[in-house]
């Protein structure tokens, strides 16, 4: 009687679950390929600070050692590649950037980690830093099960995962939207400096737990006791970020519409610039000079999502627009 109580309780919590976008190279997924064009930089700078192989037992020792010992912290600074740093239970990474993060249109960076299948997932938070002392957490949600202990060698569902690191297999990054995060006056969107990667130690006994923005216990792969334990930090990519130069026209002003568009786009700017558009395998869909108004006819284009730069001498802002 009790097994069958059990089965039905989990079947219920399957059923009610809601789902998010699913695995790499699965329709409507939001994982973002290591080689996408769509990034423009990479991190430059980390500091890690480990956590045990096995926080349930902290004087376990794998490889020598109770911390986790995988990996160099320079293996998660520049593109993505599969080499990664192992952080440990609840360990953590801070990585910065030549150039801030701005919060753009649609997702403004991602994170990777190493993976070697779509369903063995070791999870982390994602928060940012405008100053390098207050941090912000993207809002997460986990949907697994918190009945069971998901195993060291388990599985969980990609689709049961929203805002938290390692939802994709690797060479796939999961991610991120500045916008998500709530306004505060400690936190610059538009000057993000730091992103701290935080291991979720996956335990489901609330001595262990992480919790997500809803109070749910995160339940993934513990424990995991070897020296790569914990989430696996292999890269993170930015997609828009600010352009720092000489002095700029304080008065530039971009206008960009209808967003998304059919037929012709329009873009207007106080004077003259030039524009440049790629989709996001990097092929260029247009480059022109112009002044204060051009149209942009985008009839011929496939659906999908397109990156536009619009510059004017010392002032460069990157835009995205969407393909209906």
């Amino acid at each position: 009687m009790k097994k069958l109580v059990f089965i039905s309780l989990l079947a219920t919590i399957v059923v009610n679950a809601q789902s998010y976008p699913p695995a790499a190279g699965q329709l409507g997924s939001t994982a973002i390929a290591a080689d996408n064009q769509s990034f423009i930089s990479w991190a430059t700078g980390i500091s890690v600070v480990r956590g045990h192989v096995d926080l349930s037992n902290p004087d376990f020792e794998a490889s020598g050692s109770s911390f986790a010992t995988y990996g160099e912290p320079e293996n998660a600074l520049g593109l993505a590649n599969s080499t990664a740093v192992s952080l440990g239970d609840a360990g953590e990474a801070i990585l910065t950037f030549d150039r801030p993060i701005k919060d753009g249109p649609g997702f403004d960076f991602a994170v990777f980690e190493n993976s070697f299948s779509d369903t063995y997932l070791e999870l982390a938070f994602v928060e940012v830093s405008s100053d390098g002392t207050n941090y912000f957490r993207f809002p997460s949600h986990s949907q697994t099960q918190t009945i069971v202990q998901v195993e060291g060698f388990g599985n969980i569902d990609p689709t049961y995962i929203n805002n938290l690191a390692g939802k994709y297999r690797a060479m796939f990054g999961t991610p991120f939207d500045i916008s998500e995060l709530e306004d505060n006056p400690l936190l610059n969107k538009n000057k993000i400096t730091h992103i701290k990667i935080l291991d979720v130690v996956g335990s489901i006994d609330s001595e262990y737990a992480r919790y997500d923005s809803f109070g749910n216990a995160i339940n993934d792969p513990f424990p995991t006791p070897f020296y790569s334990s914990g989430f696996d930090l292999d890269a993170v990519g930015v997609i828009n970020e600010q352009v720092l130069g000489g002095v700029k026209n304080q008065n530039f002003e971009v206008s960009i519409y209808p967003n998304p568009v059919s037929n012709i786009l329009f873009i207007e700017v106080n004077g003259a610039a030039q524009i440049t558009g790629y989709d996001l395998q990097g092929r260029m869909i247009i480059s022109e000079m112009f002044k204060d108004k051009t149209k942009v006819d985008v009839s011929v284009l496939q659906s999908g999502t397109y990156i536009i730069t619009i510059s004017s001498g010392e002032n460069s802002e990157q835009y995205r627009f969407v393909k209906q």
